[in-house]
């Protein structure tokens, strides 16, 4: 029998329509007070709420229910969805209510008080290499749950990985499912959609999209929290798309001068072209770097017994690579820092 293939042109797949939470007429002015706004899109801006009643703070995200002249209902509904399929999942934002105006749906949101790790990819003063192994850890626990139910988020960035608190540095909580798909409904899902920066080769080549597009990113995700640069990011989009392709990677000994060579090993496995050569999410939770010394820096969430039988084998039996003997795979003139303008990283409807 042919393959069915799904592609972006009809219209998003993958979309998950059935939600539990009943969505709300009532004014959320009328129960919540508007303390600040938290992020801003194209189509959805983040307010910081506090419940009159109770005084919690949560996260009321407003979504456009039109975009470019599109009822994108659906969209916000299967966003739902997956929120609430993920709320036996610690490391996902719990979706607490819905609110609908006449030209939003408003998801009243967990709030992670400690900000995005972002913010420590960008910050002066990089994060210790036993904490980044933590946020990686419970960012890979995340996924994984996620992948075990068919789900791929699509847009894993630092930006979309909150902490619960700052000081000192919380857990983390995944956030926005705008471009998550559900995978196995039908055929091959195939749909050009991500962030420039952390979107897989084979978005790109318009190939289909499986569970190791999600482990692409966490593997950029990586690289930017030990070494403080985004590793595929050019001076225009055009630029990063061929970076990312062509798998352009800086594992120069300055860009990777105070790394460990074992955390240098987990991002080559990551920031591979072909998506059956990555690691899964559960493989990736047995690499060695994730595994510090210490006894009381393990894994939250249980680790299956296969796994940790594994954990001296399979993917991650090979030695680290030395680094000192590797070609340099991309000399650019330039600091690859981030200069994506906000407003610029989504090449799909979904913003923030």
């Amino acid at each position: 029998m042919a393959r069915r293939r799904l592609d972006s042109r009809s219209g998003p797949t993958g979309l998950l329509g059935e939600i539990q939470t009943q969505i709300s007429t009532d004014v959320l002015e009328n129960h919540f007070d508007i303390t600040g706004e938290l992020g801003r899109g194209k189509f959805a801006v983040v307010k910081r709420c506090a419940e009159k009643a109770t005084g919690k703070v949560f996260a009321a995200k407003y979504l456009k229910k039109r975009r470019r002249g599109r009822d994108c209902r659906a969209e916000i509904i299967h966003e739902m969805a997956v929120l609430e399929a993920a709320r036996n999942n610690p490391r996902v934002v719990n979706l607490h209510a819905a609110y609908e105006t006449d030209h939003d749906i408003i998801l009243l949101l967990e709030y992670a008080a400690g900000g995005e790790i972002f913010d420590h990819c960008v910050s002066e003063e990089l994060l210790p290499e036993a904490q980044v192994t933590r946020l990686i850890r419970q960012t890979l626990e995340g996924v994984h749950l996620l992948h075990q139910s068919g789900v791929v988020h699509l847009d894993l960035k630092p930006q979309n990985i909150l902490l619960t608190t700052l000081s000192p540095l919380g857990d983390i909580k995944i956030v926005d499912f705008g471009l998550a798909r559900r995978l196995g409904a039908v055929g091959e899902l195939r749909e050009i959609l991500g962030t420039p920066e952390y979107v897989a080769p084979e978005i790109l080549n318009y190939e289909p999209i499986t569970t190791a597009t999600d482990l692409w990113s966490v593997g950029v995700i990586a690289y930017m929290l030990v070494t403080g640069e985004s590793p595929f990011a050019g001076e225009d989009k055009q630029e990063t798309f061929l970076n990312v392709s062509q798998v352009n990677v800086d594992y120069s000994s300055e860009a990777f001068s105070r790394v460990s060579e074992l955390a240098v090993d987990f991002i080559r496995k990551l920031l591979v072209k072909a998506p059956e050569d990555r690691p899964s999410a559960a493989d990736c939770m047995t690499h060695p770097w994730l595994w510090p010394p210490c006894p009381g820096l393990e894994p939250t969430l249980p680790v299956p017994r296969t796994l940790r039988e594994r954990s001296s084998g399979g993917k991650w039996a090979m030695p680290p690579e030395d680094t000192e003997d590797k070609e340099n795979l991309h000399d650019s003139p330039h600091a690859k820092r981030f200069r994506f303008d906000e407003d610029a990283p989504v090449f799909t409807e979904g913003d923030l």
